[in-house]
């Protein structure tokens, strides 16, 4: 008998005052060795979150002996890491699952299972069970740390198995992973959402905001100082509400900023901050640390008051622009980057040009820019919508142009001057040049040798493009 668990969209909104568990994990130990002699793919869609889930269903898979293969036809095991924040990129798995159903048709034993956020949703689980029953495991955000045990059922039983929480979610430690690069680290300090922001489906598909413990954090990064790692980027759906649901102490993201920047860790990034939360003494400690990189993403989503009340946004034009001057005056150097939507249910001619207004004056450096999208169960799906589609593609045309400037902009700031990069390889272009990020989040190309792969270089930059800087690797004694 398949095991069946579906989502539900009313316990996913729910949100309580009581304490947040925090369990170690721990390996089934009546269950050993089941990926032996097997391989593994997995397809990972969506944000930063979904890449460091990623990262712990690989360390699962390889403490049972799964093996990485690169081509399908090689996987005895798919496993589709989903994002749920747009129309588009469900519709991209959807089309991934049926082309998935040809492989099963050769390989009737292969595994196809579908993870993250999409799985959250009512309406996806139901899809699914529909018209995509080849599908063997369905799991969802709140509990990847059990992958090892539904995977031994389907497995044994040859049975379809769907398990999916909504609930608000726990805090699970411990957890193995298999990081992506060798020098960049992802580090969850917390998860969930509890903004409800009109238009997004993450609270209901991430759950309760969680903090983590700040020992567990602070262990962690001293574990990747120990194997080598340069660079942490730490991550959480709004970072700097981080330790606001502490009870027992008072201790916030500027507080645990202030206690990584004094270990011996090269460079601490972090994504993505919600604006309301962003405080003076969390720019006063970004301001005071050189390991705390000058780069922010600080998402505005519009910059029209109308519609930021009609999103949920808790904040204003004025503050947000009052927020930027307090970030410029602090952090001279800063490189801000944002988050914006067009195309909003409501959105007129003079709400689109304060967005245009305030993007000239925060000086972006880069920008996510989309066309609304609605997501069903959020509270904008609901609302009246009557742009034209060529419209919404008109002003998304018009916000990138003035966008790229800034990118421009921003790059050209650089040119002429020296800037350290950390080294992540060859460039996906030119497999004669190496490639890196600055402070800045600038991408660098560079002539250099191989054994600079991993170091934090100096470069000079010669030009600057809109999209990457070129630069020349400077010798120690052009320095002096």
């Amino acid at each position: 008998m398949e095991r069946i668990n579906k989502p539900d969209l009313k316990d996913a909104r729910r949100r309580t005052k009581g304490e947040v568990k925090t369990i170690e994990y721990e390996n089934f130990k009546n269950i050993k060795d089941i990926g032996k002699d097997k391989k593994y793919i997995i397809q990972t869609h969506g944000c930063q979150a979904n890449e460091a889930d990623t990262e712990v269903i690989r360390g699962l898979l390889h403490s049972q002996g799964f093996e990485p293969v690169d081509h399908l036809e090689e996987a005895d095991l798919v496993i589709i890491n989903t994002c749920a924040i747009r129309e588009n990129a469900e519709n991209k798995v959807f089309g991934e699952l049926g082309r998935l159903k040809s492989y099963k048709r050769i390989n009737p034993n292969m595994i196809i299972a579908i993870a993250g956020c999409m799985p959250q949703e009512e309406a996806v689980v139901e899809r699914i069970m529909k018209k995509y029953q080849h599908v063997d495991l369905v799991f969802g955000t709140h509990n990847v740390n059990k992958l090892i045990d539904y995977l031994d059922y389907v497995m044994k039983n040859k049975k379809q198995l769907i398990e999916v929480y909504s609930g608000e979610g726990e805090i699970i430690e411990a957890l193995p992973q298999v990081r992506e690069n060798r020098f960049k680290a992802w580090v969850n300090i917390m998860f969930g959402c509890d903004e409800f922001c009109t238009y997004c489906i993450v609270p209901y598909t991430r759950g309760k905001e969680r903090s983590r413990q700040k020992q567990y954090i602070i262990e962690e990064v001293k574990s990747l100082i120990k194997q080598g790692y340069k660079e942490i980027t730490l991550l959480g759906q709004n970072v700097n509400s981080y330790g606001l649901d502490f009870t027992e102490e008072k201790y916030d993201f500027a507080d645990l900023l202030h206690d990584l920047a004094k270990l011996e860790i090269s460079r601490i990034k972090f994504t993505t901050s919600h604006p309301k939360d962003f405080s003076d003494k969390l720019i006063d400690c970004i301001a005071e640390y050189d390991n705390i990189m000058p780069f922010i993403h600080l998402p505005v989503q519009s910059g029209s008051n109308t519609i930021l009340k009609k999103m949920n946004r808790k904040y204003t034009k004025e503050e947000y622009l009052d927020l930027v001057e307090r970030i410029y005056q602090k952090i001279p150097n800063v490189s801000l980057t944002t988050d914006i939507i067009v195309g909003f249910p409501g959105e007129a001619e003079g709400d689109f040009l304060e967005t245009l207004d305030l993007v000239e004056k925060s000086k972006f450096e880069g920008a996510y820019t989309f066309i609304y999208s609605p997501r069903k169960g959020t509270p904008a799906a609901s609302y009246e919508n009557n742009l034209d589609k060529e419209e919404a593609k008109q002003r998304l045309y018009t916000l990138n142009k003035l966008v790229n400037d800034g990118y421009l902009r921003g790059n050209k700031r650089f040119e002429g001057h020296v800037v350290k990069v950390l080294v992540e390889g060859y460039s996906k272009t030119k497999d004669s040049v190496l490639s890196g990020y600055t402070e800045n989040n600038k991408l660098v190309n560079f002539i250099g040798d191989e054994s600079l792969i991993g170091e934090i270089v100096e470069v000079m930059i010669e030009n600057a493009k809109t999209w990457s800087l070129d630069g020349k690797i400077v010798d120690k004694g052009e320095l002096r």
